[in-house]
């Protein structure tokens, strides 16, 4: 597999300068843009932070690393992404869980990269969680009964109740659009929070959001993963996969 070289990653950018306001707008809408590309093919990123996307000089920006993602139909663990970035119904482990896991990540990358500080720096997934619900509130009931664990739906309800923080004092001087698209990205329920299309067209992107220019994919067709082939066969697809390849068509494949 060749790829274009890119020297850095969003996480050594952030570490090194504060990004500027332009740049960050444009940074995140990319990552919304890939991310819309990325669940209309039916997938899950599932670990989605600073490090795992890549900039390049002209700040095009590139996701990385897909080790952890899945089909959407796929059944999958709590245990995935970094905890940092980590979204409140995987630390619940619902077994289910949507692509707006990745809505979750993007919008405490964003918090990071207008603050220049990680949002909820947990020390361990119950310190991950205490954080994440001092600025959400508890979770209601409604949202405690689609737990799909019944010693999480103990757990929740035994903690204190806390309302949800106001959004504009704890992000008291931050661009009040921006505000606007964290607060939709960072809701508790996984079934209310924005998705990635729904996102682009939020006000604090309207510079770069383009309808025309934001493609979704053809849904991932995993069922080759299944196929009990010989090592000889597997050779011969990825010759064929190899020699159709046109870098003018990417979505040209040899089957």
């Amino acid at each position: 597999m060749v790829m274009p070289f890119v020297a850095q990653d969003l996480g050594h950018i952030m570490k090194r300068k504060q990004l500027t306001s332009k740049v960050t707008t444009y940074l995140f809408y990319q990552i919304l843009r890939g991310l819309k590309y990325i669940h209309s093919a039916g997938i899950i990123h599932r670990d989605l932070k600073p490090s795992n996307l890549a900039v390049d000089e002209n700040c095009e920006l590139k996701i990385l690393d897909f080790g952890l993602a899945r089909h959407t139909e796929t059944e999958m663990t709590g245990y995935v992404v970094t905890r940092w970035y980590r979204a409140p119904e995987v630390i619940f482990n619902w077994m289910h869980y949507t692509q707006t896991v990745d809505v979750w990540s993007a919008g405490c990358i964003l918090a990071e990269m207008i603050t220049g500080e990680v949002l909820f720096p947990g020390s361990d997934s119950i310190d991950q969680l205490k954080k994440i619900l001092n600025l959400t509130g508890t979770p209601n009931n409604s949202l405690v009964q689609k737990m799909q664990s019944k010693d999480a739906q103990s757990y929740v309800r035994s903690l204190p109740v806390q309302k949800k923080k106001v959004f504009k004092e704890v992000f008291s001087g931050m661009d009040p659009t921006a505000i606007d698209l964290l607060e939709g990205m960072l809701v508790l329920d996984p079934e209310a929070r924005l998705t990635a299309k729904n996102a682009l067209s939020r006000p604090y992107l309207a510079e770069f959001h383009d309808p025309e220019n934001e493609p979704g994919s053809t849904p991932y067709d995993d069922s080759f993963e299944s196929l009990d082939l010989a090592v000889c066969e597997w050779k011969s697809l990825i010759h064929m996969e190899i020699m159709t390849f046109d870098p003018n068509n990417p979505r040209v494949t040899a089957t």
